[in-house]
């Protein structure tokens, strides 16, 4: 069981479709030649429908086949056996959805995804968080940072608010030495100012906790600027992370902050759950367009023949193995999966799918703690940066206007959702100073709310009250724990260093394979929805090339290149090529 009631704990959504047809000018054109390709796109997550979804607009006929559930990662799940009188299953999922402004691919998808009454289609769905939150524990005050935008209207302040953010800001500086934020900033800006180059090789071969010489400085200093940011965040551990991959989303997030080169605010999120506002939408539209799904089909191997995919080995809900076959194959599955599918035969004709094995993947997985109360926490998401195991959370109910919570959901008593996600599984945690991984499913739930207690009731103020604690949801994808084998069949890409040279591209030198997923090497460098949606992109394009297509290409959008630090790059280029540091670099 992935829940339990409170006492059990203390004491031990609709398909949405219709809107206009979108690109039909398009469609029309790329029939052309192309109605009779098949494509079997192995995975249903973002990257796999993305795929579908360029694919089927480029008039291809397409079948998606996905071992679990459409989405992926994404999706939303239903809670079992939790809805009474009428109202839906309480709304459980991976984790909660992100998508910051720096995201440009994903967002122009979901622009072409229609919804009833949305000019925009499904991105009318995403709204802009007001604030966010560095919770720090051990009584000292927590760091609130509005998120300002335009048409955003700040959070409400009140003079104890007042109070406490100047407290906290007060107190952070006076705990991290200025040389120490003077040093962080030097830094910031070698990396800024490094070429291509530096970055790719001397960068990426470097830890950020190296880079930031983390081990030198203060706690506050590690925590925020070190492990806040790399556990914290994409689950990470800033001890081996990647400078390259840390850097550039930091790099990201500073463009976005100041409105260069932005999709749109710096923080959104979906304003229902994950199904309801995208994933079914989407699904039906891909329907319209002739896609067809086939659910609990898991893909087992790759044939090979004569330089060429011959078929797709997959069983069925049943159990039963069958071949299917098609012109052209995308594998879309994470690279955890897609890996087991590639065999001795298929590796040996493309030398870069066997480099795909040294790639690593990590926990990050998501807990719903479901409350008889609203939460006073902050309108946006927290970062409990003392946490033991890197814990970020949101509460939904309030970004959800849609919604009547009681009325929708549950059983008429759960007002909100505080949505988890767990980035550190390998630590001791503060109640029975085990591992997550060490802990039974219900010894996690009450370590997290241990700890997030430890972070949100520690400065003069009850946020979470025992007693409005109605129950729990964990992602099932978790499995064994408290045993001497744990597994997580849902696990994220991560990035120490030097893997970045070991991602693939979407071409492989098979020439009706294609590979889709957040670990193809993309422009964003991260796993994210993002990167599973622009590589996606990237194999569609690939194939329209292979077969000489006249269709339209898939847009590809970069990250923003700010062009005002182009010239320094290019000196900082001429010096690498002579060996030398970043001009800024003082060690």
């Amino acid at each position: 069981m992935g829940g339990t009631t409170r006492r059990g704990f203390l004491g031990s959504a609709a398909a949405a479709g219709g809107g206009v047809a979108l690109a039909t000018p398009q469609r029309a054109a790329a029939r052309n030649g192309a109605a009779a390709q098949t494509v079997a796109v192995l995975g249903g997550g973002v990257a796999g429908l993305t795929a579908a979804h360029e694919l089927a607009e480029r008039g291809f006929r397409v079948t998606v086949y996905e071992r679990k559930a459409l989405g992926g990662k994404a999706r939303s799940m239903d809670v079992p056996d939790s809805g009474t009188g009428g109202r839906g299953p309480l709304p459980g999922e991976h984790g909660f959805r992100f998508i910051p402004g720096i995201y440009h691919n994903l967002p122009d998808t979901m622009r072409r995804i229609p919804f009833p009454g949305n000019l925009n289609g499904v991105h009318d769905n995403l709204v802009a968080p007001k604030e966010m939150l560095f919770a720090r524990s051990g009584g000292r005050e927590d760091i609130r940072i509005p998120l300002p935008w335009p048409g955003n209207t700040p959070a409400e302040l009140t003079p104890d608010e007042i109070r406490r953010a100047l407290t906290s800001v007060l107190d952070t500086a006076f705990n991290l030495p200025l040389h120490e934020a003077l040093y962080f900033a030097n830094r910031f800006l070698v990396f800024l100012t490094s070429c291509d180059e530096r970055r790719d090789e001397t960068w990426e071969q470097m830890p950020w906790w190296e880079f930031v010489r983390a081990e030198r400085m203060s706690y506050d200093y590690q925590r925020i600027l070190a492990i806040g940011i790399t556990r914290n965040i994409v689950a990470t551990k800033a001890e081996e992370a990647s400078t390259r991959t840390v850097a550039t989303l930091l790099e990201a997030f500073a463009f976005n902050l100041l409105g260069r080169g932005a999709d749109g605010p710096l923080d959104r999120i979906l304003n229902a759950p994950t199904n309801e506002a995208w994933i079914d939408p989407w699904v039906t539209y891909l329907k319209s367009l002739g896609v067809e799904f086939h659910i609990g089909w898991t893909v087992r191997d790759l044939i090979l023949d004569t330089g060429r995919i011959a078929g797709a080995v997959v069983e069925d809900p049943g159990g039963a193995r069958r071949t299917v076959t098609a012109d052209h194959y995308i594998s879309a599955m994470p690279v955890e999966h897609a890996r087991r599918t590639w065999n001795s035969a298929v590796r040996a004709a493309d030398p870069q799918l066997a480099e795909c094995d040294r790639l690593e993947t990590d926990w990050m997985t998501g807990i719903q703690f479901y409350l008889t109360e609203r939460t006073p926490i902050l309108h946006g998401h927290l970062d409990l940066i003392d946490s033991p195991w890197s814990l970020t959370a949101i509460a939904q109910a309030q970004h959800w206007p849609g919604h009547d919570f009681p009325a929708d959901f549950g059983d008429g008593t759960v007002a909100d959702c505080l949505s988890v996600d767990v980035s550190e599984w390998d630590q001791p945690g503060i109640l029975y100073g085990k591992t997550a991984k060490q802990c039974t499913r219900a010894e996690v739930a009450r370590e997290v709310w241990a700890q997030l207690k430890a972070a949100l009731n520690d400065s003069g103020r009850t946020v979470l009250k025992d007693s409005v604690l109605h129950s729990w949801f964990l992602d099932p994808a978790v499995d064994g724990l408290g045993t001497a084998n744990p597994v997580n069949e849902e696990q994220l890409l991560i990035h120490p260093t030097g893997t970045f040279h070991h991602r693939p591209r979407s071409a492989t030198k098979i020439p009706n394979l294609f590979l889709s997923g957040d670990y193809v090497a993309v422009p964003i460098d991260l796993a994210t929805m993002e990167g599973a949606n622009t590589s996606a992109r990237q194999a569609v394009n690939a194939l329209l090339d292979g077969i000489g297509s006249a269709a339209e290409r898939c847009t590809v959008t970069p990250l923003y290149r700010a062009p005002e630090f182009e010239r320094i790059k290019r000196h900082d280029r001429t010096r690498y090529l002579l060996r030398l540091p970043n001009l800024f670099d003082v060690g």
